[in-house]
């Protein structure tokens, strides 16, 4: 059974003009999730959770003061917590389906019957991946956006669009920002990169925040840039060979999925992030939950008398805290220059 997708057939199916396709059509629909996951970029950006309700909600609170030097026979101190930011994330029940005519079977056309289940697992795939997407994508431009004709929330915690110059810590109010103007070059990178280890928690303590991913859209200009910056041994905008501190440090994501979500929305920005890997994973950073995972279900549809592939998934995805990922290359943000 695939972690991916689960299928189940319907009683009578198997003694029916279509049961010959049925365990082969259900071992190829699960060997494609399989695969499908194995490719997918989606356990880059977001940590998966499991939920068991129609939302969940991530709640978060203030760090412990530092330890404190008593002396011999010293009194432990005692940290008073206060509640961080809130957030809710709802799921969203998502289906497609396709059907296999008696036609098809009655000419054996076993072909075409796994076409269309390779369609069904790709749509779902690329569903998921146009959704986080459309998620980030959104949280450069406001705290909400459309997707399937729904609206989405895209904010963190605080309220704010994920990517924001002016995000508040709950308890000292200092502003931070993950959000910066300028094209991408060597010297902005090191710059956003210092500010993102600097970033602090609510109560002002140093959270060493360490980006080791950039993660652009299919833009062939941005490519040469993020590639020239990090991929050779010597710095590339020089002649005197000194050596190039952003050689081999990054892991790259060149992300067509990310150009066609900036292309849907109408945004001609050409961004590019910066991504704490453990610190999105370690914490509650980007989020994507499943209530439901894909289950497929072969039918007989009553009202053609078509084998009916329904699958059917419920989920949803949204941001917590906003310091693993910063964004540049936005003329709203801030200037590092």
């Amino acid at each position: 059974m695939s972690g991916f997708v689960t299928v189940s057939i319907g009683s009578g199916l198997v003694d029916s003009i279509f049961g010959k396709c049925q365990v082969p059509l259900a071992s190829y629909i699960e060997k494609q999730g399989e695969a499908f996951e194995r490719e997918s970029v989606m356990k880059y950006l977001f940590s998966f959770n499991p939920s068991r309700h129609w939302a969940e909600q991530y709640s978060s609170e203030t760090a412990m003061d530092d330890f404190v030097p008593v002396g011999e026979g010293g009194e432990y101190p005692r940290t008073g917590f206060e509640e961080g930011y809130n957030r809710i994330i709802e799921n969203m029940t998502f289906k497609q389906s396709f059907s296999v005519t008696q036609e098809l079977v009655e000419d054996a056309n076993l072909g075409a019957m796994k076409q269309r289940a390779r369609k069904l697992i790709t749509a779902y795939g690329r569903t998921r991946e146009k959704f986080g997407r459309a998620l980030y994508a959104g949280g450069i431009y406001g705290t909400t956006v459309n997707f399937g004709g729904k609206s989405f929330a895209c904010n963190g915690a605080d309220g704010l669009a994920l990517f924001h110059k002016e995000h508040a810590n709950k308890v000292d109010g200092k502003k931070q920002s993950n959000l910066y103007k300028g094209a991408f070059s060597a010297t902005l990178l090191g710059k956003i990169e210092t500010e993102m280890q600097q970033v602090t928690g609510d109560n002002g303590e140093l959270l060493a925040v360490s980006p080791d991913t950039i993660w652009i859209p299919n833009d062939a200009a941005l490519k040469d840039a993020v590639f020239s910056a990090v991929g050779a041994d010597k710095e590339p905008a020089t002649s005197n060979n000194a050596y190039n501190v952003q050689y081999g440090r990054w892991n790259i994501i060149v992300d067509p999925y990310l150009t066609q979500m900036l292309r849907v929305m109408g945004k001609t920005d050409k961004p590019f992030f910066l991504l704490d890997s453990k610190f999105m994973q370690n914490g509650d950073g980007a989020i994507f939950q499943e209530r439901k995972k894909l289950e497929v279900k072969s039918v007989i549809d009553q009202n053609n008398d078509n084998n009916s592939w329904r699958g059917r998934a419920r989920f949803g995805a949204g941001f917590v805290d906003w310091r693993f990922v910063a964004a540049g290359n936005i003329s709203t943000g801030k200037d590092l220059s």
